[in-house]
């Protein structure tokens, strides 16, 4: 169930009505979840065994851990069970992949297990984890009501993309719910129609032209190979925020506020800056339950290098079973790793122009994105090898489309900039006139076939 399709916007004139009447009762938790359920049985109903299984091992670890001065076995039953489903739904295909290559010659052969990946696994796993991880620290309340926890694990708007919530964030607002203003469903409309934007003017058409070169990157020349893996990076910054600002739009409308996940990525002028801007719900969950419990930076620069190169592996592997996410996240590691001392000397603060900065942030985030959306070995060595030795033919890029990415990447330099571009940038007048350039470049390129979000095979 896409919310850009007309059966999402069926589905939402049933259950939003009913949800502001009720919100505020007994019965608003349990008609929550009912509808959250719902539209996850809409991919699959099987899928919502493993959904309730894993609501139900946290709900009752964390019940358990009330009752004992041994918690860790009830935490590390938590951790087993998540990770142990994520791992056999999403590894255990590529795991015995490459078992039987390195068996080939034994003439010896595991199964394959033929398993569907469920769709948010990887989401609504860690949003369950984090909950038992930070009842284990002590650093929350204790939710009594299993259908209230249900209900936080499967909230509907951000359960198969996230952002993945705290629990220490949205359990009060589920417990407690806040009164729906008028300010609440204007800013949740404009987001879901930004949203929109972003996935149906701009990442599905960039789509065209990404699909078209690297599904046969031997037919194209080097300048269509670098603009299709630049149109990548915006097609998936498009999709994967457009996506958010939709699930937050219907989440405010609800009455719920979901965090911020993207900020502006590409303006980042070094590589810590972009991890704190994009996707930062997982950064963060990366952060606070990875990188810090590895020691942080709190053992030396020698340590605090090797975390970043776990944490960043970790990262990479999370988004996928293939080899070319992990060389994307190891990319990344080394880039962190590398470009530290450099970010952090005087001569790169104060010397190095800011637009120099935000260019080489992203001239290295664009090339990285070739490993994760070429995802192997062969099919990514092969374009970045086309990209730099083959011939300098016509890229036949559909230039209003490069023109609107440009806009779009200069709104954001110029408004991350401050100063007087920004406060023209807030005037009533521009504002409404984007409004309206949108909702017209919306009409014009709306294509009659919805693409699944990007982010829904992780």
């Amino acid at each position: 169930m896409l919310f850009h399709t007309w059966i999402f916007a069926a589905f939402l004139a049933v259950v939003l009505p009913i949800h502001l009447l009720v919100r505020r009762t007994r019965f608003g938790s349990c008609w929550l979840l009912i509808a959250s359920y719902t539209f996850y049985a809409a991919w699959n109903p099987l899928f919502l065994i493993l959904i309730v299984v894993s609501t139900a091992i946290d709900y009752a670890a964390v019940r358990f851990m009330e009752r004992t001065e041994r918690k860790r076995r009830w935490l590390v039953l938590s951790l087993c069970s998540n990770l142990g489903l994520l791992g056999f739904f999403k590894y255990a295909g590529f795991v015995t992949d490459n078992v039987n290559i390195l068996l080939q010659q034994t003439g010896y052969a595991i199964p394959a297990p033929d398993v569907l990946l469920p769709v948010g696994i990887s989401f609504f796993t860690f949003q369950s984890m984090s909950y038992t991880i930070d009842a284990y620290r002590g650093q929350l309340k204790v939710e009594r009501s299993f259908v209230r926890f249900a209900a936080f694990v499967s909230l509907f708007p951000q359960l198969v993309a996230g952002p993945i919530e705290r629990a220490k964030s949205l359990l009060p607002q589920l417990a407690t719910p806040a009164k729906v203003r008028s300010r609440d469903v204007a800013d949740g409309v404009s987001l879901f129609f930004v949203g929109l934007f972003k996935k149906v003017a701009l990442a599905d058409w960039l789509a065209l032209y990404v699909d078209k070169v690297y599904e046969a990157p031997e037919e194209f020349q080097g300048p269509a190979l670098a603009l299709a893996t630049f149109a990548f990076g915006w097609q998936i910054y498009f999709d994967f925020s457009g996506y958010t600002d939709m699930a937050r739009g219907v989440a405010r409308v609800m009455g719920f506020r979901l965090m911020v996940n993207f900020n502006n990525p590409y303006v980042a002028t070094d590589l810590g800056d972009f991890w704190n801007r994009w996707h930062i719900s997982l950064s963060t969950w990366f952060r606070d339950y990875v990188y810090i419990p590895l020691g942080g930076n709190r053992r030396g620069a020698g340590a605090m290098y090797r975390n970043i190169f776990i944490t960043m592996i970790l990262s990479g592997l999370w988004h996928g079973a293939a080899w070319g996410f992990l060389i994307w996240g190891g990319l990344h590691a080394v880039g962190r790793v590398l470009m530290r001392p450099l970010e952090r000397s005087a001569v790169y603060k104060d010397r190095v122009p800011k637009i120099l900065k935000q260019l080489l942030v992203f001239t290295f985030v664009t090339f990285a994105w070739v490993f994760f959306r070429a995802q192997t070995w062969e099919a990514s060595s092969l374009f970045v090898t086309r990209m730099f030795t083959s011939g300098w033919g016509d890229p036949e890029f559909p230039m209003l489309l490069l023109g609107m990415v440009l806009s779009v990447w200069g709104y954001q330099l110029l408004y991350s900039a401050g100063g007087s571009g920004k406060r023209f940038l807030d005037l009533a007048p521009v504002r409404i006139g984007l409004v309206l350039s949108m909702i017209a470049w919306l009409l014009l390129v709306a294509q009659p076939a919805s693409r699944p979000f990007i982010y829904f095979q992780f």
